[in-house]
């Protein structure tokens, strides 16, 4: 089966950020756990402009972790899989 991926977009003022990143820690650790992968990306020019990617080897363990996170925002119908180019 071709890995599943979903994205969540955040924009964080800096007054935030310390608690924002605490955040990410919890995020990253649950996602682990639940054999995701877990990645955060800040846009260069626009401080607090984050991305978040969570990817699993397959649809149905993505969906599963989703479902389960603990304060779940990301819609779990949105689940992008990945495309085998020949």
């Amino acid at each position: 089966m071709a890995r599943a991926l979903t994205m969540k977009r955040s924009i964080v003022p800096l007054s935030e950020r310390k608690a924002f990143m605490q955040k990410l820690q919890a995020r990253r650790a649950y996602y682990t756990a639940a054999q995701c992968r877990f990645w955060v990306f800040e846009e260069s020019d626009l401080a607090g402009a984050f991305i978040e990617f969570i990817e699993a080897s397959d649809a149905g363990t993505l969906a599963k972790a989703l479902a389960g996170a603990p304060n779940h925002v990301v819609d779990a119908a949105r689940i992008y899989q990945e495309v085998e180019l020949d």
